[in-house]
């Protein structure tokens, strides 16, 4: 399998994203990676590891910065890692592109360069949370900030196919956001996507309306909502966990018997911040999108990228977009 990372993408970018290179090589002997960004600068990273056979640059001079406007830096940045790396996935020179550079311009750059699975009218952001019975896939997360009804549709339909494939779940159940469980609750979106979910046939386990709770408590696999929602979700789950996590720390330096509580807890802490840390989780799939394409938290560093090829690795092998294109293909059966 090859993979495209774009190593100019994120805050720590490019050393972090080349030991994440170098380190997933030596993980998976049936992995190739190709880097794209400044070519000198990457080799210059590169020399403080062995040489592999399975890794190549790609020179992308250009940058697309985080400020910068999505649709017009694909426009006028032929020449930037994001480009290329959509280029390569279209090209079918690569079988996954994976960037923790500008969110907005990984989906500008799906959108115009690889292009949607006919039948799908918007990509969605697809994120794994930590619940206490494993994990629940949300979606979208920050893709579509307004959405219709055929939109949520189409999520739960691209969400129900990955959670079945990747995360295992043989009929996952999925769940509509809301303010309340009872049909009736929420705003008109929620109602309108309720009926068009409910009486869909490819949906094989909808139970209906559920709260943010929900999400963390292990009762459906699956949630789907607008980006817009989904993103406040998202951002406040992060702030919440490092909330938390600071408040232990204080807790815990408090004096000597909490800093010796501290040491006896310390390895069941770490489970504990494993669970709810996002470099465990690698990378969010940009489902909808004819190609696969992994979306990484701009504070990604190499664990995080690792575990981002370990995401499209499985996403590729599972064919989650030939799946996708067969359950859309359904929908005049």
């Amino acid at each position: 399998m090859k993979v495209a990372l774009d190593a100019m993408g994120g805050d720590y970018a490019p050393h972090k994203i080349v030991c994440g290179a170098v380190e997933a090589l030596k993980q998976f002997k049936d992995l190739a990676v190709t880097l794209i960004g400044k070519k000198k600068i990457i080799e210059k990273e590169l020399l403080k590891y062995q040489h592999f056979e399975r890794l190549d640059i790609i020179d992308a001079p250009e940058e697309i910065e985080m400020y910068e406007a999505p649709a017009r830096a694909i426009r006028n940045k032929k020449d930037s890692s994001i480009v290329k790396g959509m280029d390569l996935i279209k090209n079918k020179k690569a079988d996954a592109f994976i960037s923790a550079g500008n969110t907005g311009a990984v989906m500008a750059g799906g959108l115009f360069k690889v292009g949607r699975i006919k039948g799908i009218k918007r990509p969605s952001i697809l994120i794994n949370f930590p619940s206490i019975k494993g994990q629940t896939i949300v979606m979208d997360n920050g893709a579509n900030a307004d959405c219709k009804p055929e939109n949520l549709l189409e999520f739960a339909i691209m969400g129900q196919v990955y959670s079945r494939k990747v995360n295992g779940v043989d009929k996952p159940r999925i769940g509509l956001l809301s303010i309340g469980e009872e049909k009736e609750k929420g705003n008109q979106l929620v109602k309108d996507s309720y009926q068009l979910i409910a009486k869909d046939f490819r949906i094989t386990n909808f139970i209906g309306n559920v709260e943010g709770r929900d999400i963390f408590n292990g009762r459906c696999d699956l949630v789907i909502c607008d980006g817009f929602v989904g993103n406040i979700v998202l951002k406040t789950t992060e702030g919440t966990a490092s909330y938390m996590f600071e408040l232990l720390k204080e807790a815990f330096n408090k004096d000597l018997r909490a800093k010796l509580g501290a040491f006896i807890l310390k390895p069941y802490l770490k489970k504990m911040k494993d669970k709810v840390d996002y470099r465990q989780y690698g990378g969010a799939p940009l489902l909808g999108i004819d190609g696969v394409v992994i979306i990484s938290h701009g504070s990604s560093d190499e664990i995080a990228i690792i575990n981002a090829i370990k995401v499209a690795r499985k996403t590729y092998k599972e064919k989650i977009v030939e799946l996708i294109k067969e359950e859309v293909k359904r929908d005049g059966e």
